[in-house]
């Protein structure tokens, strides 16, 4: 089987081995309704309980903050959507960059009688320190500016963010998007929670865990209406049987992220420094390369090159990587985020993302540079090829 070397964890990342273990179990013998009173029930009930403690102590939270849900884009609705359901029309602002699962939310309470203000970025994918103290000035009820940029890599400081926005929008609830940051930056969420954060969203497939499993960590003062009603699961948060496998998967997967974090960063940094080498040398533009970034995360272009077209023949020469957010691949047109920055529409269709993982290689990013000066030597070569003109 073919199989191209993966360069593309920002969308999504292998199941750890460890994890993959502890979920086993509870497809077979621990197969019991967590809300069942009997054992099978109980044995659920506590592995969920466990869970629940190691995605907590992952981001420095309790563990009653932690809402289980089906993974990132449920989480930010719910904490979008279920804030907004128990308020007055107001304003809404998030930044420019926001994942399509947190602008798509605010353009449907857009469309139920709510103000969307979206806050400027730079052309290092830096939120704009001016534009975001003039969104304040606005007195949003809900502020939802993501931690790490799923394209660029980009850090915001949220901490610092949500100081302001208490400071100068007269208390309101401010929620970040940490889905690409877990695993990759330390998290402390009682720190922030202490600076204005009032929720992060979290997803188990970005860290080594299974899919379809995630988490919002919210402050008990936020009065949130669920997007599932029903058996009053999840503190009345989110109803629905838990899907123990994945839950359990998730706590493991936190645990093992968090464990080897600074190992993993620091290799990653350097593995990010050789393809950035070598991309210079290639002439690509590398995008908020001056911004603090993701040591695992390099988005680039070659100018007069398609992205799309590029990552197709890389994947047939045995590379696998993106170009901009998995979510949005179905969308032909240029990336939003690269548009916000001011990148030209033209260079902005060029895009791909490289984002590495804990299994990655020097070897394979060589190997992915020789691959790239190929294919993009016979692109340009096919581009060159004269039409005939008929005699």
């Amino acid at each position: 089987m073919f199989a191209p070397v993966y360069l593309d964890h920002n969308a999504t990342t292998p199941l750890q081995p460890a994890v993959l273990a502890a979920m086993l179990p509870y497809f077979g013998q621990h197969f019991g309704n967590a809300s069942s009173r009997h054992e099978y029930g109980r044995a659920a009930r506590r592995a969920i309980d466990e869970a629940r403690q190691r995605v907590a102590f992952a981001v420095g939270a309790h563990p009653t903050e932690v809402i289980f849900t089906s993974g990132g884009s449920e989480a930010n609705n719910l904490f979008i959507k279920g804030v907004a359901a128990n308020l007055k029309f107001g304003t809404i602002a998030i930044s420019a960059i926001e994942h399509p699962c947190v602008r798509a939310p605010a353009k449907a309470l857009k469309r139920q009688g709510w103000h969307v203000r979206e806050i400027a970025v730079d052309a290092e994918c830096r939120l704009v320190s001016a534009d975001f103290s003039a969104a304040m000035a606005d007195k949003p009820a809900l502020v939802s500016v993501m931690l790490v940029n799923n394209e660029t890599g980009a850090i915001q400081n949220v901490a610092q963010l949500a100081a302001v926005a208490q400071s100068q929008s007269s208390g309101a609830w401010f929620h970040s998007d940490a889905v690409q940051a877990l695993g990759k930056i330390p998290l402390d969420f009682r720190s922030l929670n202490a600076a204005g954060v009032h929720a992060l969203t979290l997803s188990a497939h970005k860290l080594g865990g299974p899919k379809g499993v995630g988490a919002l960590i919210v402050d008990k003062r936020v009065d949130l209406a669920p997007l599932i009603a029903g058996g009053g699961h999840e503190r009345g948060l989110r109803s629905g049987t838990e899907n123990v496998p994945a839950i359990v998967g998730f706590g493991v997967a936190c645990a093992e992220a968090v464990a080897r974090l600074q190992e993993t960063s620091q290799r990653l940094r350097g593995l990010r420094a050789e393809l950035e080498r070598g991309l210079a040398a290639q002439g690509a533009s590398i995008f908020a390369l001056a911004a603090e970034r993701l040591s695992n995360t390099v988005y680039f272009s070659l100018s007069g090159l398609d992205g799309e077209t590029l990552v197709g023949k890389l994947d047939r020469a045995g590379f696998a990587v993106a170009s901009g957010a998995a979510c949005s691949s179905v969308n032909p047109e240029p990336s939003h985020v690269l548009l916000a920055m001011g990148i030209e529409p033209a260079l902005a269709r060029g895009a791909v993302r490289i984002s590495l993982g804990v299994e990655t290689t020097s070897t394979e990013i060589a190997g992915f540079l020789q691959a790239l000066s190929t294919t993009v030597t016979n692109l340009q070569s096919l581009a060159a090829v004269p039409t005939a003109v008929a005699g």
